[in-house]
Parts: C-alpha cells; structure tokens; sequence
C-alpha cells in the first residue's frame, strides 16, 4: 500500500498523520518550520474549557514522534506533485538544519554560547523574547532538535566566526554540521491531505490603531505569549513604562477581518479568542476592566454561547457593539485612548485603556499561492484551497487524491480543524484501498 503525505505540522496535520498511522498507513508528515504543533502551539489556553493548550497538544506532537508508521520532514516544503490519485510523486526540498538530528539531544549546551545569543527575535514569541543563531524554537519543540539559523549565523554567513566555533567545541555529541546542505526527495504517495492553517494579519499598516507605535498596542497572539507562563515574562502583563499589570484593557475584534479594503472574511474565531483573553485578564487580574469592541458576536460551537455569558456574568467583562476608528496615546503617560461612535447616541465617544489588545484576522499563508501551483490545485477568492463542494465534499481538492483540512479551506476553530482532519485521512484511506487493497498491519 502507498504512503500518504500530510502537508503541514500544525494540529489538524497531526490529527490526519496519526489517525493514518493507526491504520497502518506510513505519512510524511511536511513541515516547514523546524518543529510540529503550528499555532496552537503558542497559545496559553483553549476555548471553550479554558484547558492548557500545549497540555492537549504535546502529547499528540510526541506520539507523531514515536510512531513507527510516521517519518516527519520538518524544515521542509513540498516543490511539485506528479501522477494521479493512488499513484502520486512528490517532490520534497529538505532545508539543512546544519544540525544532525540523528546526535542532537536538544541539550542546548550550543545556544548558550552562541556569539547572538539573545540578540535575534525570536518567531515563535513574536520578537517579544531573543534568541541565537543556534535555537530550539520553543520549549516543548517536536523533534527536540536544535536549529541554526543560516541567514543569521556568522559563521554561515561570513565564513568565520571568531577564533572558535564554540557552539560545535560545546557540543558533546558532535551534532553541529555546517557542510550540511539542502536536498531534494521523492516520495511515492498514494494520496495527499493539505493542511497549511493560516497566518497573523500584520496591523501595522492600520495607522489608526497605533499598533507598531504605542508600545502597549499588542495584538492577541503577542498576548497570548505574554499571558502564557512559559512565555516571555513568564505570564505577567506589564504596561510600560511602569511596570505595573493593567488596571483597563480594550479588546478590538475584526481587525483587518470583515472590512473590503483587506480580508472581506469573517475569522469565525475572534469572537471567542478576545473572549477567552478576557476571562484570562480577570482570572489574573481580577481588578482589571476588560472592554471587548465587537461588530456582533459570533459564537456558534458547541458551548461558546454559555462561555460568553460565563465572561460577561461571572467574570464582568463588557461587550460593546462598536467598532473604533482610532486609538491615541497620551506621550507622557503613555495611557491610551480609544475613540468610538455609541451605539445608543450616535455621538462619538472614548474610553481610556492601559492596554489595548488587537483581534487581527487569521488569513492564508504567504506561500499558498506557491503550494497550490505545486500541488496543482486551486484557491478560491480569498486564497484560502478550494474544495470541490463545501456541502457534500469538505475535504476534496480540485484534483482527485488530494484532499484539504483545518484552517487552510475556510476560517473554523481547532475542534473543527480536527474533526476535518480525521474525514481528510478517512477519504485518504479510501483512495489507497481502492488501489491498493487492505493495509499492513
């Protein structure tokens, strides 16, 4: 029986890679950062339950590692796609890591000499912790593998770096391999499950809101990194210049979402997650004011409706239906300000904020345009994979055998994501039983 190949390490990938694997079905699972678990990885909690997010998922991102059935190719992306259904040809780029990941225990004895250790911004945390050129990109990173960074590593880049190359004299197992260089694989798949999730609407062009300008404009998934204990300043909130956790916070939905100048879309999400990190202010901070400025409430899972009433009965948080035009900052102070039209006046009005907090749009990845042309498959209006019949077929491409799950088809939460990732390995499995007859124990 032909393997299957899982385009993307985020939650939905890793749900579709090992409910294939249970069958007996070997992945590739293609992930082009160095470490599976995508964007729930940086997420502190997880609506409705409020539960751990990393709690859920390493669990799922270690199994991926140890199951026999599964070969993760991170540091990777998919090139081009021959053949027909049951019978395709991959092609894979495997970045070098300049790291043998066959030696590498992930120590980090390297990073800690790194002559730009602590100098570079970390992606992972959105530039608000530093790394060196040589990294793990989070904690609980799958594979536990370290990760250099050639456009940034001196070495690599210069072709000297100091006296010594400390990072490979401290590395006990002999893991550093800067002759390590980029290649190309084939692999033989039956069928093909994409699923890419989404990236962060960049707000910095929104000069109405500050973001970019006003040191305490951050934006939901920033916050998330600053209220998540592993993050970097270990959970607590601090309002600059004075240190202090905040005593107001305004929460912004549908920022570069729903609006035509940017991304026409509803998130489908938003509503929630501004909710969520407003019961995470208060359960923090139970002082704390928390605004959230809404267009209307989306809340359409199971559960989301009573989880808005929990936040507004039990925690205070205050929803208004109103969309801001500006926010400014007081130069002394550095309090700001966010002016907006009253629903019930009409007037234009404002309310200050220590803290304000932007709910920007998830959208398509940067390079689904490249994927899809690779993959030979198409993208809809707003670039998100199209599928052949939203109703009837959720989960098939444009073309036969390759089948699309979790945010990359169309805006949806993480149960959904994972619920379209088991019907994509399902519609996968059927395509390699068609062709192949049962599979391998």
């Amino acid at each position: 029986m032909k393997d299957v190949l899982v385009i993307g390490g985020g939650v939905a990938g890793i749900q579709a890679a090992l409910d294939l694997a249970e069958k007996g079905v070997k992945v590739h699972l293609v992930e082009r950062t160095p470490s599976i678990g995508g964007r729930m990885a940086q997420l502190d909690k997880t609506f409705p339950t409020m539960d751990c997010s990393i709690c859920i998922l390493a669990p799922k991102m270690a199994d991926c590692a140890d199951h026999p059935n599964i070969i993760m190719h991170t540091c990777s992306e998919v090139a081009g796609l021959q053949g027909e259904a049951g019978d395709f040809r991959a092609t894979v780029l495997k970045h070098a890591r300049h790291v043998d990941a066959s030696k590498c225990t992930g120590c980090g004895k390297c990073a800690e000499v790194c002559r730009l250790k602590g100098r570079i911004p970390n992606e992972f945390d959105f530039g608000l912790r530093k790394r060196g050129a040589i990294y793990l990109p989070f904690l609980q990173a799958v594979p536990r593998v370290m990760n250099i960074d050639s456009k940034k590593c001196i070495f690599l880049t210069k072709g000297k770096c100091g006296e010594k190359q400390l990072c490979k004299e401290a590395c006990e197992r002999g893991a550093i391999d800067f002759d390590q260089k980029d290649e190309t694989v084939t692999l033989d798949v039956g069928a093909v499950i994409v699923a890419t999730g989404f990236d962060l609407f960049d707000p910095s062009g929104m000069f109405e809101y500050g973001y970019g300008r006003f040191q305490n404009v951050r934006t939901a998934m920033e916050y998330e990194r600053l209220i998540c204990a592993s993050g970097p300043t270990g959970g607590h909130l601090e309002v600059e210049p004075t240190k202090e956790h905040p005593g107001s916070m305004a929460f912004i939905q549908c920022v570069g979402a729903r609006d035509l100048r940017l991304s026409p879309f509803c998130c489908s999400v938003c509503c929630m997650y501004a909710t969520k990190e407003a019961v995470l202010v208060k359960e923090h901070y139970p002082d704390t004011d928390c605004t959230i400025f809404n267009v209307d409430m989306r809340a359409l899972g199971k559960g989301f409706e009573e989880f808005v009433e929990r936040a507004r009965d039990e925690y205070g948080v205050r929803f208004l239906r109103a969309r801001p035009g500006q926010v400014t900052e007081d130069p002394a102070t550095k309090r700001l300000t966010v002016w907006y039209e009253d629903p019930a006046s009409g007037k234009v009005t404002s309310m200050e904020a220590d803290m304000v907090v932007l709910a920007t749009a998830l959208v398509p990845g940067a390079g689904v345009a490249q994927l899809a042309k690779a993959l030979g498959i198409e993208l809809d209006e707003s670039a998100f994979f199209k599928v052949r019949d939203p109703l009837m077929s959720p989960v098939e491409s444009t073309r036969p055998g390759v089948f699309i799950a979790g945010y990359c088809e169309t805006p949806k939460d993480i149960p959904e994501s994972v619920a379209q990732a088991s019907g994509a390995a399902a519609r996968a499995f059927e395509v390699l039983k068609r062709k192949g007859g049962a599979a391998h124990a």
